[in-house]
């Protein structure tokens, strides 16, 4: 009884161990900036509509509600809809939700199962089994009543590695669902501020076709009296069609637009909206944060949801080489078990067992080494993948400060045209009171300013929609939104005594039982992984970029 007492002692000590690597945050290097060159101070700025210069607040926090910075109530209220009622936002809760209870699932494998088991059985006993020949035969009735209890020993902590793995998969799910409301936010504000632009040029198209038409109207009536020749009128009627084919694109992306807002607001397309979009009812935000380079990686909802990945995979490897050690689990029942219903429970009928067993792979045909270095595989993918997320982020941020930049130059140069433009109608209108110029030319400058307004529309809309973009690349503020932004708590280890730490020294390949492998195994070239589990994975201190 001592033996077997220290045994089962010893083991659920050891059941305190997890072989596998044990997962590390990747290692960033140095990153000074976003940029080749230093942000300017400002951006170029323009006494217009979105013209005002921005300033570059380097290690400023980002509000969780960034929206609001463009001042605009129809925008605010959009946006409050989208979050209750987008069908993709929802989908992202319950698929994390589903994660969560994944892993509540997964820690009762922790715990003993009890289950509780009746049941009866009618049988014909023949003693002929036992070598009683011309005995008769019996006929009864067997009943019985349990309760059974099993217990998987976790030595090598295969069950708290798939757990820890469901916990990594719960937590990329938690910052994919904030991937989703960052990604939906910036739709919107970014769907806005378009229907508002299209909604201009449509105007402004409108206006040119209008001005079109009447000269035509104009030289139609010359060439009637004579003074025009036919090529002049045909001519302007070639302009007039040219003017109304750049208007049904507008007009197509007008629709488009609106149905895009209705589709992430939850609406059908055939739905009114409330909000009207119009560019000078927006605020453009004049100080904008930048988060250090060091932060992003923490901020970036999709980093973080591919480092939990990571994680995920990284348990895996833990649980593909506990499959290939030993497993015990200890069994019992008690109940009881009589020929008469009215006598079940009874001491004369109680019946109990008690056991344990141990099972070790031998032969599984390769099966069992194949799955952990497939698993090693996944995460050698897993960490290909999140460099990959990493520099994508800063490529993210580095197009949008650029972007800010160069606009805010286009939006200066455009309006700087739209003035001249201003300009240059003013004086052929005083000219064509005075009688200086014809009506013809009047018309002309008219469309000129026109087009050049059609211009400045798009280069306003261009500064809305590069402050989104930032604000999106930079991850948005969701850490400030209060409860969402808490962090997932890591559990305590179960054991950290010292005789613990002895028992969960990790035992390497080349000492674990490879019995699993076909014989010929061995005259296969082996890869650098079958070394040890932390080869491929990353070195301590290894930046990934």
């Amino acid at each position: 009884m001592k033996t077997a007492s220290s045994a089962l002692t010893i083991a659920l000590l050891a059941s305190g161990c997890a072989v596998g690597p044990d997962f590390m945050h990747p290692a960033l290097p140095g990153i000074n900036g976003y940029t080749e060159t230093a942000l300017p101070e400002k951006t170029a700025g323009a006494d217009t509509t979105g013209g005002a210069a921005q300033t570059f607040a380097s290690g400023q926090n980002i509000p969780a509600q960034w929206w609001k910075l463009f001042s605009s109530d129809p925008l605010n209220a959009l946006i409050e809809q989208a979050l209750k009622e987008n069908p993709d936002l929802q989908a992202a809760e319950a698929s994390l939700r589903q994660a969560q209870e994944n892993v509540y699932a997964a820690e009762g494998l922790l715990l003993p199962a009890v289950d509780a088991n009746a049941g009866a059985t009618r049988e014909k006993f023949s003693p002929a089994a036992f070598g009683e020949t011309g005995a008769p035969a019996s006929l009864f009735t067997l009943y019985n009543a349990s309760v059974s209890v099993s217990y998987g020993i976790d030595i090598f902590g295969g069950a708290r590695r798939e757990i820890e793995s469901l916990e990594a998969q719960a937590e990329a799910q938690r910052f994919q669902r904030e991937a989703a409301y960052l990604t939906l936010t910036g739709n919107v504000v970014t769907a806005a501020v378009q229907e508002a632009s299209l909604r201009a040029q449509v105007k402004e198209s409108s206006d040119i076709i209008d001005i079109e038409q009447h000269q035509l109207d104009i030289l139609q009536q010359q060439f009637t009296l004579g003074a025009v020749p036919k090529s002049a009128v045909l001519e302007q009627a070639a302009t007039l069609a040219q003017a109304k084919t750049a208007l049904a694109p507008l007009q197509k992306q007008l629709s488009q637009q609106h149905t895009q807002l209705a589709a992430l607001i939850g609406h059908f397309s055939s739905e009114k909206l409330e909000e009207d979009f119009n560019l000078a009812t927006l605020h453009l935000p004049e100080q904008l944060p930048v988060s250090l380079p060091s932060d992003l990686v923490n901020q970036r909802p999709d980093i973080q949801a591919a480092e939990a990945e990571l994680h995920a995979a990284s348990a895996a490897i833990g649980v593909a080489t506990a499959a290939m050690l030993p497993q015990i689990t200890l069994t019992g029942s008690y109940g009881w078990e009589s020929a008469s219903f009215s006598k079940v429970v009874s001491p004369s009928t109680n019946v109990w067992n008690i056991g344990a067993g141990l099972v070790q792979p031998l032969f599984h045909g390769g099966e069992l080494l194949h799955q952990r270095r497939a698993a090693v595989a996944a995460y050698d993918k897993a960490f290909a993948q999140y460099r990959s997320t990493v520099l994508q982020a800063f490529k993210n941020v580095s197009d949008s400060l650029h972007a800010l930049q160069y606009d805010a130059d286009a939006l200066a140069a455009q309006d700087n045209a739209a003035r001249a433009a201003k300009d240059s109608l003013d004086l052929v209108q005083a000219q064509f009171k005075t009688g200086a110029v014809s009506y013809l030319l009047l018309l002309d400058a008219e469309r000129a300013y026109n087009q050049t307004r059609i211009s400045l529309v798009q280069a306003q809309a261009a500064r809305f929609a590069d402050t989104a973009a930032l604000f999106q690349a930079l991850g948005g503020g969701w850490w400030n939104r209060g409860a969402a932004a808490d962090k997932h708590e890591e559990k305590p280890p179960a054991i950290s005594d010292a005789e613990a730490d002895r028992l969960c020294t990790y035992i390497p390949d080349e000492e674990e039982d490879h019995s699993d492998t076909p014989d010929d195994e061995e005259s296969k070239p082996q890869p650098e992984d079958s070394k040890s589990p932390i080869t491929p994975l990353i070195p301590e201190g290894e930046p990934i970029i």
